[in-house]
């Protein structure tokens, strides 16, 4: 009798009986030669080979080797309707789902480093996650949300982290901007992120830039749709908007927002019964009363804050906490800090923050942190910058929706400049920062409640 180990399947062995006849089968009685056929037949139950395995274990700490496109696999498993396992706080927040040669193929073909595992293994898993001393916890994720990025078909001069982390998981998104917005086009989308974007209209205080082709173009295309939709400034073009992602969220829908995408939308909703643009953007001056005059119960995340007047300065209020203007900071020693958060009774939190590292290095960019004082008791801090009063990373509910702002422009390029080349994230395939931006897209996977339209 041998032994050989299956090629297709390294965990399964499979029997080869050779019996020479000359040797085993001439000359016996025929009830002798059944009883050696019903031994061969009791050996092959003895020997018979361990349940292939059914699962598939994604880890997610320091063994994987692409922990960006691993959220696009979990993306890609949920699309064919196979639910996924999101284990919190288990092996960096790995994956666990059911194992298809497809599957297989797929974290194959995309580099993905994964173990293939059996039902009791994963039964295993299971329990110790559910062991109410370790704080960890399972989320179901059912279907994935349907994306969509607001941004302008021509997004230069910045590129956008969140594009490139979605275009490099392959994770699908639908581009929109202005006019699908207000002609309603959001309750297709589950998911909205916000582009490196001015929303208080002042074309991202870049008016030191106004000679520059690129800035023309983008004044020009800003008015002319504002005219068209029948507003008289560009600033009452983009309060609607705000307004109408506002009602968006409170409907169920999930906001996500990066750099200046964060603290000018809500200072547009703050700003919403006054006028705090400068006259060399709009031709009209700041009203007089517009500081007394900000609503800050409209805003989502900040309060008690100053908006800059000066057309000339970088800065649209005194939210961000970083350069510029400021001094320029030591990249080197420029890092942010994750809070850990109870998995099984905080499970929207820990989703969030999941992460191979609980450090991750600062980035800058127009918002680079948020000064603590001005963002609101009711929002819940996801990191912060040790030894400095600001925030990175901050999650908030709002009517049946949530937000979540993530401060800098691109993680893994700590100052990006007008014109730079995007960044290669093939470069960077186990980025953390870049990690927590993936977070969000599978976040909403686990809400069961349907948004309402």
């Amino acid at each position: 009798m041998t032994w050989r180990r299956d090629r297709h399947n390294n965990s399964a062995l499979e029997t080869e009986m050779k019996l020479p006849r000359n040797v085993l089968t001439e000359g016996l009685p025929t009830y002798m030669g059944r009883i050696f056929a019903l031994l061969v037949a009791t050996a092959v139950v003895v020997w018979t080979p361990r349940v292939e395995a059914q699962d598939v274990l994604i880890p997610m700490d320091e063994t994987q080797t692409n922990h960006l496109k691993a959220y696009g696999v979990a993306f890609w498993a949920l699309e064919r309707a196979t639910n996924v396992d999101w284990l919190l706080n288990y092996r960096g927040g790995s994956f666990l789902t059911a194992a298809t040669p497809d599957l297989e193929g797929e974290l194959r073909i995309r580099g993905i480093n994964y173990e293939r595992i059996s039902a009791a293994e994963s039964a295993q898993i299971i329990a110790e996650i559910e062991n109410p001393d370790l704080n960890a916890a399972v989320v179901r994720l059912e279907k994935p949300p349907r994306i969509a990025v607001y941004a302008p078909d021509q997004t230069l001069p910045w590129d956008d982290a969140v594009l490139l982390a979605l275009t490099y998981a392959e994770v699908p998104y639908e581009m929109i901007y202005d006019d699908e917005v207000l002609d309603g086009k959001l309750s297709e989308y589950d998911w909205l992120h916000l582009h490196h974007e001015d929303f208080t209209g002042q074309y991202g205080k870049f008016y030191t830039y106004r000679t520059m082709p690129w800035y023309i173009e983008q004044q020009r295309e800003a008015e002319e749709l504002a005219r068209k939709r029948g507003f008289r400034k560009v600033s009452k073009l983009k309060l609607a908007v705000a307004e109408t992602i506002r009602d968006y969220v409170g409907r169920g829908g999930f906001l996500f927002a990066m750099c200046s995408g964060t603290d000018t939308y809500d200072i547009a909703l703050a700003a919403h019964k006054t006028d705090i643009v400068p006259a060399e953007y709009d031709g009209d001056p700041v009203d007089t009363d517009a500081v007394s005059t900000l609503d800050f119960g409209h805003a989502f995340a900040f309060h008690n804050f100053r908006p800059i007047f000066n057309p000339n300065e970088y800065e649209h209020a005194d939210i961000d906490s970083g350069p510029p203007p400021g001094p320029l900071r030591n990249p080197a020693v420029d890092f942010f800090t994750l809070f850990e958060f109870s998995a099984k009774w905080d499970p929207v939190p820990s989703m969030l923050t999941q992460n191979h590292v609980a450090t991750v290095k600062g980035f800058v960019g127009q918002t680079t942190a948020f000064n603590k004082e001005f963002v609101k008791p009711s929002v819940v801090v996801l990191a912060e910058a040790p030894g400095r009063d600001e925030v990175k990373y901050i999650h908030g509910t709002f009517g049946e929706g949530t937000f979540t702002y993530y401060a800098g422009h691109d993680p893994e390029d700590y100052m990006h400049y007008v014109g730079d080349p995007p960044t290669d994230l093939n470069l960077h395939k186990n980025s953390p920062g870049y990690r927590l931006i993936l977070n969000n897209i599978l976040f909403p996977a686990a809400k069961k409640k349907k948004q309402k339209t």
